[in-house]
């Protein structure tokens, strides 16, 4: 199991409703959350089928949000 950190600019919860279906549908997301009490509004996801950071990046910029890896 890999785990991958990034800052995100998903604030609030409409912002998960609205990537709740990306991050679901992405390949290799085994669980995902997002702390939005934090400032860097961290997304935490867990993956098994070695899921590419870039993908995650992508998925979440065609919705309009951005994410950095950390």
């Amino acid at each position: 199991m890999e785990t991958l950190k990034f800052k995100t600019t998903i604030k609030c919860g409409g912002c998960i409703a609205a990537v709740t279906p990306v991050l679901d549908n992405l390949e290799g997301v085994d669980k995902w959350e997002v702390d939005t009490t934090t400032p860097e509004k961290v997304l935490t996801i867990e993956t098994t089928e070695g899921l590419e950071a870039n993908q995650v990046v992508t998925a979440l910029k065609a919705k309009g949000y951005q994410a950095d890896l950390i």
